[in-house]
């Protein structure tokens, strides 16, 4: 144009920079943003916003805001190009301070403007800020039409504000596959996985079509829920209505079939797919952990390696349980160097997956030393290091890493309580037992049945059945282990009568016993002096066969018997040999 002596004009120029912005050319643009006030062109609305769009689409929000400041006039639209492009270039502050300025000025926001604020609010989890926008768009009189109303309803589900986002779901006039999404989306990622499993019906009975992204949004609840008859419901549907299965659909139906422990069918579905990703080897390799298949999970993750794939860091937190599964510290340490390698080991995830593997590859030393250099630590990261602790003999350490973690201002969970009672158990140390029982009452662990079953563990370790049976009475709910607990307390203390009324009493409630059962009855026999009763109620009644702990109990309690005790126990030949260790 220019070489045939024809001159731009104002309509021009924003064609012009439009494609420079499809092309990512911001010098270009610059240059002709220079050549049309070279030109006396005055920058309008057009050329200005199109100008802004470009800038902020390369992340030059600066000179995007230094160009909207010159603008003379400016309408909605240009309010809204500069909004969103503080948005996409994540300076939400700058965002909110837009949007209010905007409201002090002539201009009112629209849709497209409640719209880009509210993804805001969604992603800094402003709830305050976000009802007040609501209010604003009400009182302003515009219609919830689903753009406004699918932001809305992210905003409060990311709120975690459910029953604001189902009251606004129900009260929407039109609902879309975007709201739909949304609703089942907000109920999965809460954790509501049963309302997430009803709204996904209810919308196969109306009129809405599910998509790809439905089916990856929805299937997590499915697994969750390990529900392999509706898992594989879902498949049937996804394939009679041809959905397309992209990766991420896959790997949701990978972890769908692991989690309800259908391990061929998870390996049949990334056997078949013509193009895997990073994304689908992630999922084989958690799901081949979850299912104990230690080696062949670290066989994906070396073809994963050896096809090119970059892994990523849920890739490395996936593969580190099955080095610590296998006791692969070699693979573990070169994993973990890999982590350093590219600047992944600030993630929280990864710092908990490495100090699990060294913790249960016997390397507690590295574990404390992953643990410290961690910036942030979450429960689970202070869970790992107190169980750690307390499951390899150093008691002392448990109980310093949880008051620790009280201290650093970290939440309690019912693990954390547990493993630190552990703790206390095998010192013994009953006054630290009563200080977190005291904490227990005082918050909602109380009716934590493995945190109180792990508290009469304690009290009968430090002697006191009183507490320990104080304890069990008073408990809401008892399962086995509730019951194992306080039949093994009585058994360690001789009581023979107490355990065998407790076993009784265990039956009449409908709860079966189990191997850990009848360890606390051969316990409370053996210190009774009376061994045959323990075989009797452990053989001949219930048929359930002895382990290697019941012949150890019984051994060691049996005294001058143990020869003959040995030499009953013909598939433990190994015993047999070592029958003088016994007796010392």
């Amino acid at each position: 144009m220019l070489g045939s002596g024809i001159s731009p004009d104002k309509y021009t120029f924003p064609s012009v920079i439009k494609a420079c912005g499809g092309v990512n050319n911001v010098r270009l643009g610059k240059a002709i943003y220079d050549t049309i006030q070279f030109m006396g062109f005055g920058v309008d609305i057009f050329v200005g916003s199109s100008l802004i769009q470009l800038y902020v689409d390369n992340g030059c929000i600066h000179d995007a805001w230094c160009l909207f400041v010159e603008m003379p006039h400016k309408d909605c639209v240009l309010w809204n190009v500069m909004l969103h492009g503080y948005v996409k270039n994540g300076e939400s502050k700058n965002a909110v301070g837009m949007f209010l300025e905007m409201r002090n000025s002539e201009i009112k926001p629209n849709a497209v403007t409640f719209a880009c604020i509210l993804s805001v609010c969604a992603s800094e989890a402003m709830i305050g800020f976000g009802t007040q926008l609501h209010g604003l768009i009400v009182a302003s009189g515009l219609e919830l039409d689903s753009p406004v109303a699918n932001t809305l309803l992210a905003m409060y589900s990311k709120c975690q504000c459910l029953s604001e986002a189902r009251k606004l779901f129900d009260m929407m006039p039109r609902t879309d596959l975007v709201t739909w999404n949304g609703m089942i989306s907000g109920y999965i990622q809460n954790g509501f996985m049963v309302e997430a499993s009803r709204l996904f019906q209810a919308m196969i009975s109306s009129s809405v079509k599910p998509d790809s992204i439905t089916f990856a949004s929805f299937l997590p609840s499915v697994a969750e829920l390990a529900s392999l008859k509706q898992g594989k419901e879902i498949h049937g549907y996804i394939v009679r209505h041809c959905v397309p299965l992209d990766v991420f659909l896959k790997s949701a139906l990978i972890d769908v079939y692991f989690k309800c422990r259908n391990v061929d069918m998870a390996c049949k579905i990334f056997n078949q797919s013509t193009r895997t990703d990073v994304v689908m080897c992630t999922a084989m390799i958690s799901g081949l952990v979850l299912n104990g298949m230690n080696n062949d999970a670290l066989e994906i993750f070396r073809w994963l390696l050896k096809e090119k794939m970059r892994p990523n860091s849920l890739t490395l937190a996936s593969v580190l349980p099955a080095c610590a599964g296998l006791v692969a510290l070699k693979l573990g340490k070169e994993l973990h160097g890999n982590i350093l390698k590219h600047g992944l080991d600030g993630r929280l995830h990864l710092g908990s997956a490495l100090t699990d593997m060294y913790a249960k590859s016997g390397r507690l030393d590295l574990a404390h030393q992953v643990f410290e250099r961690m910036f942030e630590r979450d429960t689970i990261c202070w869970n790992s290091m107190i169980t750690s602790y307390s499951q390899n003999g150093k008691p002392e350490e448990a109980i310093d890493i949880f008051r620790q973690m009280g201290m650093a201002g970290a939440k309690y969970d019912c693990v954390s309580i547990s493993a630190a009672l552990s703790a206390c158990a095998n010192l013994p140390a009953l006054h630290y037992g009563k200080e977190i029982h005291g904490f227990m009452i005082r918050s909602a662990f109380r009716s934590d049945l493995f945190a109180e079953s792990a508290l009469i563990d304690v009290y009968a370790k430090c002697g006191n059945l009183v507490l320990a049976r104080r304890v069990f009475d008073m408990m809401e709910e008892k399962n086995e282990v509730s019951w194992n607990s306080i039949i093994s307390a009585y058994g360690s203390h001789g009581c023979l009568q107490d355990s065998l009324v407790l076993f009784r009493e265990m039956l009449g409630n409908g709860i079966l016993p189990d191997h850990v059962t009848f360890l606390g009855i051969l316990s409370a026999c053996g210190h009774a002096g009376q061994v045959d009763d323990g075989n009797f109620y452990l053989i001949e009644e219930y048929g359930i066969p002895a382990r290697l702990e019941h012949y150890a109990c019984m051994i060691l309690v049996s005294g001058e018997h143990c020869l003959e005790l040995v030499g009953s126990m013909a598939m433990l030949s190994l015993l047999k040999r070592h029958q003088d260790i016994f007796l010392t």
